[in-house]
């Protein structure tokens, strides 16, 4: 159970010693208490008291990773049933299976393409991370086929204990996760599992024996599971995914794991299996399998991760830069706005229908409308002037001109103080106006 700021306080050395960058060890507690600090951040905390907080703000769902390098997927760590009451922390890993029966080649030409499933938006590269790689006879073969064509992390999927320990072996310092980990084969995967220090998915025959299953695996050791429950069906993996989540938030600690969803031995119909992994995306996996990938699959899913675990307490947001459109040269307009992701899309979507090369400025505005974001202070004219001047823009430009959006037109006088030798135009309120302002504005 999460202790109170006073509780964590009385655990705390007392001495108002500012290291943590807290006034006072009061402060500290609350910002604990809160989720705003790290107890790493108090460097006098006692052994005692380190371990005593250290349990007791320990999240009810364990976190862990898979894999390594720019793929490395963290899910667990959640500590709530419902987004709006905090929000989602790790986002759910996504995954294709491959056989080990195909070849090297087939394989090194499969794990190309999935990588070639990335997508740009609101400055994020989203895209799928996991491979799971099934079979016994050549499991190691294929998955080092895998990460030596790719830079995907791996998934072992095998009841053959000697060929997962082979492919363990062979992906020494890659941390996958390997299983499945039953009643009948624990004991042999913990040992495999302890001794390269990577992840355990123990399959249970149903959620009631998901709990022997997990106290097995941690008496032997194994800290960092996932669970599969099991489920083979639409209805029993998502009511099974469901029932997981609240006993763990409900303090059991044998379902306190991130679990893993296999819609692609649910349904052959890739659309199905999308449309399975985004129920259950939605409704707590930590990874979902398919059988593959394709765009109409991975694109859509992607997106919904993407909501789903952005903390609904902040809006959405685009990182503050210079963004060509059309690709502008020195003589092109200069469009400044704010950097609420709704904002850029509808503003870049017209500027770049409109087939006019533009630079566009994003400028942080903590993901406020321009409107918001001008009578919350966050966009007056001394401030945007600022930030034209250190954008670097000049740099790219030769003429000394920037639009600003219609609805923040009363800043342009700041803008002109702060701008001194700027030509400050307003824009048109409405971005669907963008187009023809564009085509009838002249840079001067």
């Amino acid at each position: 159970m999460a202790l109170t700021g006073i509780q964590i306080f009385k655990l705390l050395p007392g001495t108002n010693c500012k290291k943590c960058g807290a006034a006072t060890c009061l402060a500290f507690a609350m910002n604990l208490a809160s989720g705003k600090a790290e107890l790493d951040a108090c460097p006098d905390v006692s052994e005692e008291s380190r371990e005593k907080l250290s349990a007791a703000s320990a999240p009810p769902i364990r976190p862990l990773t898979i894999g390594y390098g720019d793929t490395a997927t963290k899910i667990g760590g959640e500590t709530v049933l419902f987004r709006h009451e905090k929000t989602f922390y790790n986002p759910t890993g996504i995954a294709a299976m491959i056989n080990d029966s195909e070849s090297d080649a087939d394989i090194a030409t499969k794990v190309k393409r999935f990588m070639n499933f990335q997508y740009l938006r609101v400055g994020l590269n989203l895209r799928p991370e996991l491979v799971v790689v099934k079979g016994a006879a050549r499991l190691a073969e294929a998955a080092k086929a895998v990460v030596d064509n790719s830079d995907m992390s791996v998934v072992l999927y095998s009841e053959d204990t000697a060929a997962l320990k082979k492919a363990t072996d062979a992906l020494a310092g890659k941390n996958p996760l390997i299983g499945p980990a039953t009643m009948a084969n624990c004991d042999e995967v913990a040992k495999i599992a302890l001794e390269a220090k990577v992840p355990v998915w123990a399959k249970a025959a149903n959620i009631d024996e998901v709990a022997d299953l997990t106290k097995k695996l941690t008496a032997a050791g194994v800290k960092d599971i996932v669970i599969d429950s099991g489920a083979r069906t639409v209805k029993d993996a998502f009511t099974d995914s469901v029932a997981i989540r609240r006993a763990a938030l409900g303090g059991n600690r044998d379902f306190g794991f991130p679990t893993i969803a296999f819609p692609c031995e649910i349904t052959d119909n890739l659309a199905m299996q999308t449309a399975i992994s985004a129920a259950l995306i939605a409704k707590y996996a930590g990874v979902v399998v398919l059988s593959d990938f394709d765009g109409a699959s991975v694109f859509p899913l992607l997106l919904e991760r993407l909501n789903i675990f952005t903390d609904p307490q902040r809006p959405m947001t685009v990182v503050q830069d210079i963004y060509p459109i059309n690709n502008p040269d020195e003589n092109s307009p200069v469009l400044v706005t704010t950097n609420f992701s709704l904002t850029y899309f509808i503003v870049s979507g017209e500027v770049e229908g409109s087939r006019v090369p533009c630079w566009l400025l994003i400028k942080e505005a903590e993901g406020l409308s321009v409107l918001t974001a001008w009578a919350a202070g966050k966009f007056s004219g001394d401030d945007v002037g600022m930030f034209v001047k250190k954008s670097g823009i000049e740099e790219k430009i030769k003429h000394k001109s920037v639009i600003i959006p219609g609805y923040a037109a009363s800043i342009l006088g700041d803008m002109e103080e702060e701008l001194s030798g700027w030509k400050v135009s307003i824009g048109p309120r409405e971005a669907a106006h963008l187009p023809k302002f564009l085509k009838d504005y002249t840079v001067s």
